[in-house]
């Protein structure tokens, strides 16, 4: 999550322990040259999770990127995450059954579509966090937007 914008990247998950091969791997794709969204980032905010360990925080510190542990059972050192972590399950994760990997990274990507384009977001003074490219107009019917089967639903004006 980039702090000042509260955009969240869905870098990927873990199913298994393969030695740390798959975190690496992550941490080589957020630090792409030419697609990597840690680009011109100068920090990341980790817990102490036994994945991130000394050889993902060196491809880190090798691209320039300092790594930050917040203390051990502190979740208000990494509110904003924390509190994204409560949203996305609370409001659709815990509410559905995932049949694999595909459907569960399917619903975590449209969450992220609703979280982005439909859901204000008060510490952005009650803006998207992708504004609208029309403004909406006043005269127009109400239009509902549904995703995840209608477990998240938003409403605006037609533009």
């Amino acid at each position: 999550m980039e702090l000042k914008t509260r955009r969240v990247r869905f870098a990927g998950f873990v199913t298994n322990s393969d030695g740390g091969a798959s975190m690496r791997q992550m941490a080589k794709n957020m630090t792409d040259c030419i697609d990597g969204f840690l680009l011109g980032k100068s920090h990341l905010i980790m817990d102490n999770d036994t994945r991130f360990s000394q050889a993902f925080c060196k491809i880190l510190s090798d691209e320039g990127i300092q790594s930050v542990r917040i203390p051990p059972r502190s979740p208000n050192c990494n509110a904003y995450i924390e509190r994204f972590m409560r949203s996305i399950k609370e409001e659709a994760l815990d509410q559905m059954i995932f049949f694999g990997e595909g459907s569960l990274r399917k619903a975590v990507n449209e969450y992220l579509v609703h979280y982005h384009e439909a859901r204000n977001h008060q510490g952005l003074n009650n803006q998207l966090i992708t504004p609208l490219e029309n403004p909406p107009d006043v005269s127009k019917p109400v239009q509902t937007t549904e995703r995840l089967g209608g477990m998240l639903k938003s409403y605006r004006r037609a533009a």
